[in-house]
């Protein structure tokens, strides 16, 4: 499962993962850096961290996707803030689509995945 939020979505993943960590604890995670490194802090949860989002985790996780290495993917998307990286965020979720990954981008669809495998 990838695990990937804007900087103002950060504690909202974070608190979400604390929410499932029953669950997700049984799972392989991958998170981008910065997101991942706050999962670890608060969570305890030991996700493999990859790059920050902007200096090539979108592009590590939409690799993974497209290898078929990830069975969902969780992205508190920000949609209030412009993103310089906002190209490789929309590539993300064009691959999610086109590999017909189960993709969440916010709190209640994450809640309606995480309840199909958990």
């Amino acid at each position: 499962m990838g695990l990937v939020a804007h900087d103002k979505k950060k504690a909202d993943l974070v608190e979400w993962v604390q929410t499932h960590r029953a669950i997700l604890e049984i799972h392989t995670l991958f998170a981008t850096g910065t997101t991942g490194s706050e999962i670890v802090r608060h969570t305890g949860l030991s996700p493999t961290l990859l790059k920050s989002g902007p200096l090539g985790g979108d592009a590590q996780i939409g690799a993974m996707i497209v290898e078929d290495r990830l069975d969902m993917l969780v992205f508190f998307i920000d949609p209030l803030t412009a993103m310089p990286h906002d190209v490789d965020v929309k590539a993300l979720i064009r691959l999610a689509v086109l590999e017909d990954l189960p993709i969440a981008v916010n709190r209640s669809t994450a809640n309606a995945l995480i309840a199909t495998i958990g």
